[in-house]
């Protein structure tokens, strides 16, 4: 209820201040100001807020439920343009710790709206390239949505969002002291075979339902 209450705001702030920022003579958005980003992975939009006030939404594809989109707080790590193919007119990348995400143009238009992508946010190259714009190295990219959609089993070897969460909760219970980077290494699995010897669970250092559970990441 409360992330619904928070897009109906959103949706009413750009009806609102839209006609602020473009210029209505030009057609074309004004300089923008202290920029940021949240992608909404559930709702397929991309809103650009600048100075906390959000001023366009567009329509973006994300990942598929295998290669889901990374949830989290990111920042714009790289920007390229022209990589061609499937990357579209511009690359935007982010600095997600365990692999090479970004957001970037398209040469399938007709995946705008859907989870299509392999974990990058896909926009039309027109789009994308408004946005590139916008933003600098730094920026931050918000990407909110359901961060565990699907608990899969998790060991050492295994990367990805599932793993920066169990990370980040073992280490707010005191049972992880190292890098929270989404990668399933052997302190990751020391603190885990931990978590469970203290929660009476079978101690194997895989991360299970049981686990997810007792962790407090089954919603």
């Amino acid at each position: 209820m409360m992330k619904t209450a928070a897009r109906n705001t959103i949706h009413f702030l750009i009806a609102l201040s839209l006609t602020a920022v473009i210029d209505s003579s030009s057609g074309y958005a004004s300089p923008l100001q202290h920029v940021s980003v949240v992608v909404d992975t559930d709702e397929y939009n991309l809103t650009v807020f600048s100075m906390g006030v959000p001023v366009k939404i567009y329509q973006v594809a994300v990942g598929k439920p295998e290669t889901p989109t990374p949830v989290g707080e990111w920042h714009v790590s790289d920007k390229q343009k022209n990589w061609g193919g499937g990357f579209g007119t511009r690359w935007i990348g982010l600095d997600v710790p365990w692999g090479t995400y970004g957001i970037h143009g398209t040469n399938k238009p007709f995946s705008i709206g859907q989870n299509m992508s392999n974990g990058c946010v896909r926009m039309h190259n027109k789009d994308v390239e408004d946005l590139y714009d916008w933003i600098q190295v730094g920026t931050t990219v918000t990407v909110i949505g359901h961060p565990l959609r699907h608990f899969r089993r998790l060991a050492v070897g295994d990367i990805g969002v599932n793993v920066w969460l169990v990370q980040s909760r073992l280490t707010s219970l005191g049972f992880y002291r190292g890098k929270i980077d989404g990668r399933f290494g052997l302190l990751t699995e020391q603190a885990v075979k931990d978590f469970e010897r203290s929660n009476q669970l079978p101690v194997d250092g895989v991360v299970s339902l049981h686990d997810y559970h007792e962790l407090g990441l089954e919603e």
